[in-house]
């Protein structure tokens, strides 16, 4: 595995898969149960955006850094500004959170999470990162197989993010498979699938199989920020939400047309929300 996040920390997929999350979990938290929070490819937990690694590509510049000064966000985005802007008291961007970070500034006495991370210079940083959080607890294995492993949680509630690198070519084939063995295991489990829009074929493809798949509810949540028959590389990014609680798909309607102007580097962006089973 040679993936790295933090060359990509805070760009416009990690904004969509961040915001989303964040507030998946929020909502989630309304209730007072207790849920457990997987991580199926976690990366490090916090990235410095001025080093070397995230300061060669600069991804950040047209993702976080665009709405880092902003005064009319969604209300979706501006929580998520706010989380990220705990990790930089003075004011300026430097630092970007990680799923892992992220999720750990919200979980309450009650909650856990499990995260798994392959690259084994990633897991060591993970793991020394939480040390000592009884809350907490790193693995380096196939995140693919995090449901499997350990699905069913005794909490009975749980919020899996299924971030595979895209390496390989059966990525997408294996995630689906993934998210079917985990609902499988536990029905009630709420998913977040995200992946990368570069091959329109092969997604219109996936789509398809998503909604054959016996999946109770799937949202899916789209932002392009150049048109997506370009060949510049990542055009945009998805979410595929199997279980989305209620009243997400409502606060993305205004927030995802919003998002894609505001980030497009090309023209003026495009954005999809549609039910490709189940639904409200």
């Amino acid at each position: 595995m040679n993936y790295r996040h933090s060359y990509h920390a805070g760009n416009h997929a990690d904004v969509l898969k961040h915001a989303v999350l964040l507030r998946m979990l929020q909502l989630m938290q309304r209730k007072e149960a207790p849920l457990c929070y997987l991580d199926s490819h976690a990366g490090t937990a916090l990235y410095d955006l001025a080093g070397e690694q995230a300061g060669r590509t600069g991804e950040f510049r047209d993702g976080i850094a665009r709405l880092w000064s902003r005064t009319d966000l969604p209300e979706l985005l501006a929580g998520y500004r706010a989380a990220v802007q705990r990790h930089n008291p003075d004011g300026q961007l430097r630092f970007y959170p990680g799923s892992p970070q992220l999720v750990a500034d919200q979980l309450r006495e009650q909650d856990r999470m499990i995260l798994s991370e392959l690259h084994p210079e990633d897991a060591a940083e993970l793991r020394g990162h939480f040390a000592g959080d009884p809350q907490v607890a790193v693995h380096q294995r196939d995140g693919y197989q995090l449901g499997k492993a350990f699905l069913p949680v005794p909490e009975k509630r749980a919020l899996w993010l299924l971030d595979p690198p895209f390496e390989q070519g059966d990525d997408l084939q294996r995630a689906l498979q993934a998210m079917q063995a985990g609902i499988q295991r536990m029905r009630q489990t709420v998913i977040a699938l995200w992946y990368p829009i570069k091959n329109q074929r092969e997604l219109r493809a996936f789509y398809q199989q998503v909604a054959a798949a016996g999946l109770p509810k799937v949202l899916c949540v789209e932002l392009a920020v150049r048109p997506v028959d370009t060949t510049l590389g990542l055009n945009g990014s998805g979410l595929m939400l199997v279980n989305p609680p209620w009243p997400l798909w409502e606060e993305l309607e205004p927030a995802l047309p919003w998002l894609a102007g505001e980030l497009a580097q090309s023209g003026t962006g495009d954005w999809r929300l549609e039910w490709l089973a189940g639904g409200p």
